[in-house]
């Protein structure tokens, strides 16, 4: 989650999730794109034998299987980034979580892929909600998110996907939604 705001007499609070718009999905689909436009271009110039690059000449090379086999690499790459900056594009797993005293009720919200479940949304009572949960864990693939347990329902989470929150931030986030919504603290 990136930023909390609070409004109403801290009757609202609303988190922002980042979601596919984030540093390291803008590198790697630009990665991505350049080196298979390099390859496609690679295949394109051992054919034509015309250099399409300006830093190699590969007109040398043999077309089959060489120009053939970086024609293939750099198609595959070009549909790979043009999934990359798709994702990005929709902006995919981004939204909020909005929590409101006032009205009593809890949406969360996040954008997914196009089409008739684009915007997934939950609506719940504050009143359901049992307690924020912890998840911890640790090693090669460290997890650390933050859950909504309501009753009735699978657990929610809140917290984004991908680069996991520091411990500070995840004790922080859930302490002050625990205490916003007057319930318990799990997992910690």
């Amino acid at each position: 989650m990136t930023a909390q705001t609070t409004s109403s007499e801290n009757l609202v609070l609303r988190q922002s999730v980042l979601g596919a718009r984030r540093f390291s999905n803008y590198w790697w689909a630009t990665v991505v794109s350049i080196g298979a436009a390099g390859f496609f271009l690679a295949s394109i110039s051992s054919y034509t034998k015309v250099n399409l690059l300006p830093f190699s000449d590969p007109t040398t090379l043999v077309f089959v299987p060489q120009g053939l086999v970086m024609g293939f690499y750099g198609l595959a790459g070009l549909l790979l980034a043009s999934y990359l900056w798709l994702t990005v594009a929709w902006d995919l797993g981004g939204g909020y979580n909005e929590f409101n005293k006032e009205t009593g009720e809890v949406k969360i919200f996040r954008w997914g892929f196009p089409g008739k479940n684009r915007r997934v949304e939950v609506d719940l009572k504050t009143a359901d909600v049992q307690a924020v949960k912890v998840t911890l864990r640790e090693g090669v693939n460290p997890r650390r998110s933050l859950y909504l347990r309501v009753k009735g329902m699978r657990d929610i989470p809140l917290t984004r996907v991908g680069q996991p929150m520091t411990l500070a931030e995840l004790e922080n986030e859930a302490a002050g939604l625990a205490r916003f919504l007057s319930v318990p603290l799990e997992g910690l």
